[in-house]
């Protein structure tokens, strides 16, 4: 492959004491051994937005804050994404929703998985942020990773790592194929589009 694909972790939360970035740190480390793409790491936090309050959706028209022209850079230098999202209140969180509030043709026809974590795993958030980017004409895949109640004690509690649940690092295998498989042909249909 000539170009590499490039794929980035979002990190979705910014508060202090956050599993995430433990989290994406281990899923980077894993991502980084492959040879079919470049893997890195998008936080939030390198990223503060403003509530969006703009007049025209950014389908229709880019926002033009230094903040947003940041943001817009990138998250459009990708050609696939890990949503690295933990659950909050059964949603993702505030942070992440307005942050994709601001995009539209830099994510728009690529595809996108994800990595929950919370009390069941981040499902609810997962299933949440899927509809949200169906809005953005993200495509979502089937394999997921869901980090549940039990593996975040151990982290919290235990002290262990994601090393210690060898069927968590097993289920990041099949997602990043799929989504590799899914970067470069949606990659190749897009620069046949109009």
């Amino acid at each position: 492959m000539a170009d590499k694909l490039k794929i980035g972790l979002i990190l979705s939360t910014t508060r202090e004491g956050r599993l995430g970035e433990d989290i994406g740190r281990w899923a980077l480390e894993l991502a980084r051994r492959r040879n079919d793409a470049t893997f890195e790491l998008v936080d939030l936090r390198d990223h503060p937005l403003p509530f969006f309050e703009a007049k025209v959706a950014p389908a229709r028209s880019p926002i033009d804050t230094p903040a947003a022209k940041r943001w817009s850079e990138t998250i459009s230098a990708f050609d696939g994404y890990v949503f690295v999202t933990a659950e909050y209140n059964h949603s993702i969180t505030g942070v992440l929703k307005n942050a994709l509030d601001y995009l539209y043709p830099e994510l728009r026809r690529k595809p996108a998985t994800f990595i929950g974590y919370g009390a069941v795993g981040g499902v609810r958030a997962v299933e949440h942020l899927r509809n949200i980017l169906a809005e953005l004409q993200v495509a979502t895949l089937r394999f997921t990773v869901h980090i549940g109640k039990s593996e975040l004690l151990g982290l919290v509690r235990e002290g262990k790592t994601l090393a210690d649940s060898p069927d968590t690092a097993a289920a990041l295998t099949p997602a990043l194929d799929e989504l590799v498989w899914w970067a470069e042909t949606l990659k190749a249909g897009r620069a046949r589009a109009p």
